[in-house]
C-alpha cells in the first residue's frame, strides 16, 4: 500500500476516534470522497481491506489504525510533510 494512503487512513482514523470515541467503526469508503476521482487508490484500499486482511465491512477505527500504524512508511518527501 502506498504511503499516502497509509497516512490518510491513520489521519481519518484519528479524526473519527477524536470525534466519536474509541468504539467508532468505519469502512474503507471513509477514506474517500463521495465521488470516484481516484479509482486506483480506492481499489488499492478495497483489496487491502477485503482480500489481504479479510476485514468485515465495518471495523473499529482503532483496529484499522493499529494495523496500518504497524506497517512501514518510507521517508519520502510526502510522508515527512504529512507527519
Amino acid at each position: 500500500m502506498r504511503d499516502s494512503l497509509k497516512l490518510k487512513i491513520i489521519s481519518v482514523c484519528n479524526d473519527k476516534i477524536a470525534k466519536k470515541g474509541s468504539n467508532v467503526g468505519l469502512s474503507f469508503y471513509a477514506f474517500f470522497a463521495n465521488k470516484n476521482d481516484e479509482p486506483q487508490l480506492l481499489m488499492e484500499a478495497a483489496h487491502w481491506w477485503i482480500i489481504t486482511h479479510q476485514l468485515n465491512h465495518f471495523e473499529k477505527a482503532e483496529k484499522i489504525k493499529n494495523i496500518v500504524s504497524a506497517m512501514p512508511i518510507s521517508l519520502s518527501e510526502e510522508s515527512s510533510r504529512l507527519k
